[in-house]
């Protein structure tokens, strides 16, 4: 059995106003387009295709709300960084996720995904400061760990944590062999749980 058994789709905005209504308590999962976050996002939720899964990096074009339970969302933000888009269409994302973070009460927590081969690029520093303005609880997800043998991953863990000490938390994680997902599920429902803490 799924551990969110009942999660709906709700929407994908394209603006703004789109946004269904900002209302409970939301988690943003982000990560560059080859990041692994669509196959993340299915292995956290236990559903095979709940995100769309690409061999064309930065097919997912809009923000996409989850119903995981009542008053409880996930929401798929727009892959960034290497998508092979106009610069037109990158412009827009960056405005559509700025207007996302500036205006969302509901958001309390930012999943982000990194390719643990090549970790903490310059676009995933903007994530992280994003999510620092607003005192979000943010997460790093190292993905594609397998790909690392036990030493590299244990290095990239260790370095990363070393740099972002003050403003995440960081672990290994892998999809393909469900390395990390129960980790990633606790924080994903620590987040969840805070519908009565005020936002900072």
């Amino acid at each position: 059995m799924s551990h969110y058994p009942t999660v709906n789709y709700l929407t994908g905005a394209w603006q703004a106003t789109q946004f269904p209504p900002d209302t409970g308590v939301e988690v943003a999962f982000a990560g560059r387009s080859n990041s692994g976050k669509s196959s993340a996002i299915n292995a956290i939720t236990g559903r095979r295709a709940l995100a769309r899964i690409s061999k064309t990096p930065g097919r997912t074009q809009l923000i996409n709300f989850f119903e995981l339970a009542a008053s409880e969302k996930l929401v798929d933000l727009p892959g960034y960084g290497f998508a092979k888009v106009p610069p037109s269409m990158k412009r827009h994302w960056h405005e559509l996720m700025v207007s996302y973070f500036e205006q969302r009460v509901a958001l309390r927590g930012l999943i982000l995904l990194m390719d643990s081969r090549h970790p903490l690029k310059d676009t995933d520093y903007q994530m992280l400061q994003w999510g620092q303005e607003r005192a979000l609880r943010c997460h790093i997800l190292l993905s594609k760990a397998d790909k690392l043998s036990q030493s590299e991953a244990a290095k990239t863990l260790r370095e990363v944590r070393g740099e972002v000490q003050a403003h995440a938390t960081v672990q290994l994680f892998s999809a393909t062999t469900n390395r990390g997902v129960d980790d990633a599920r606790r924080v994903l429902d620590e987040v969840l749980r805070q519908k009565n803490t005020p936002v900072a």
